[in-house]
């Protein structure tokens, strides 16, 4: 097994420099629609797309993050929803995946609690309800939420966990920008979506996954807890399942229990679930190791696979960035956005 060599130290690595430098690379590969290309082709998604925004957030750089946000508002589809892939503004591939559209509203919060702009955020306000409601409408008894509509209009008749627990943390965001701009008709109807579906997440035998078992990806096992409906074992539950399959010393998390391939992205993301779950300095040394999955200018590759030793693929999409910083954001407490993932935002307005 091969390690990527080390690059980073901890004055290097925790310090706020480096991540602003990654959140000024998503800026300097966005373009003038304000779309942030996330894969080698120059295409994107809206999640990946709203995830580098948060990138941009965090290095102030305030305009390019507006700039982002009206090309999700130029591109928002009548019923709230985003297609699945973009070159630009050309749409891909137009089915249309609920948990996408709701992330607009946990974008749109971490960019008021950095910049304390409520008017942008009444400009976005519309968005953000719409694509609830396109997403919410869909909702089954059980409380889960198909994960996709299908270019032909036809409802994808599979539920996934990790979609679902983004959406979760969807709703608890735009309650909160409910009640900053005080404008409570849809929290009653939204506080309802987000119980039956955080039960779901709580207990999701049967429910999930019902086409396809996704056991085997990483992130069906820390995504119920940046959902944040979790108790503490149920945390401790699913933290131990990550650490003892996917887990591989001294760099980082798999993203398949089977392949050989680290990535940086997914690494991130349960780091933040560390986070979460009080496990800080467990957190300090994934973020430590898996930064030196990177180029010679820090900037984070997609991942590093162990046997074959090389970087790969050999891509630096712009969210995994994102992903780094919001990583090292909510260990270090960077930003005044720091906590939101750690806290429930929607009992703090």
């Amino acid at each position: 097994m091969y390690k990527p060599n080390k690059k980073l130290d901890k004055n290097r690595a925790f310090n706020r420099n480096l991540f602003e430098s990654l959140g000024n690379y998503i800026r300097s590969i966005q373009l003038e629609s304000g779309a942030i290309p996330s894969n080698k082709d120059g295409s994107h998604d809206p999640w990946d797309h709203i995830e580098s925004i948060m990138g941009l957030n965090f290095a102030n750089e305030k305009e390019s993050s507006k700039l982002a946000f009206e090309w999700l508002i130029k591109n928002q589809n009548t019923d709230g929803s985003w297609f699945s892939k973009y070159n630009d503004s050309y749409p891909l591939e137009k089915n249309k995946s609920t948990h996408f559209g709701p992330y607009i509203s946990v974008a749109a919060l971490h960019f008021y609690k950095i910049f304390e702009d409520k008017e942008f955020l009444e400009h976005l306000w519309p968005h953000i309800k719409l694509a609830l409601k396109f997403s919410l409408s869909l909702q089954i008894p059980n409380g889960t939420i198909p994960w996709s509509i299908d270019e032909n209009g036809k409802i994808e008749e599979d539920y996934l966990l990790t979609g679902s627990s983004s959406i979760l943390k969807s709703i608890e965001c735009g309650i909160a920008i409910s009640k900053l701009l005080n404008d409570k008709e849809n929290i009653s109807n939204w506080a309802k979506s987000y119980q039956s579906l955080s039960n779901a997440i709580r207990d999701p035998i049967g429910k999930f996954d019902l086409l396809q078992d996704r056991k085997r990806f990483s992130m069906d096992w820390y995504y119920p807890i940046l959902s944040g409906c979790l108790n503490d074992k149920e945390r401790d539950y699913y933290i131990d399942k990550v650490f003892n399959d996917f887990y591989v010393k001294d760099i980082g998390v798999k993203c398949v229990i089977e392949e050989p391939w680290i990535t940086v992205a997914e690494t991130c993301e349960f780091i933040i679930a560390l986070m979460i779950s009080d496990r800080g300095e467990d957190a300090k040394k994934l973020l430590l190791d898996v930064l030196n999955i990177c180029d010679k200018n820090y900037i984070p590759y997609m991942g590093w696979q162990y046997e074959e030793n090389i970087f790969w693929p050999k891509e630096r999409p712009s969210w995994t960035s994102a992903a780094a910083i919001l990583a090292a954001d909510t260990i270090l407490d960077f930003s005044k956005a720091s906590d939101l993932f750690k806290r429930n935002q929607s009992n703090l307005y």
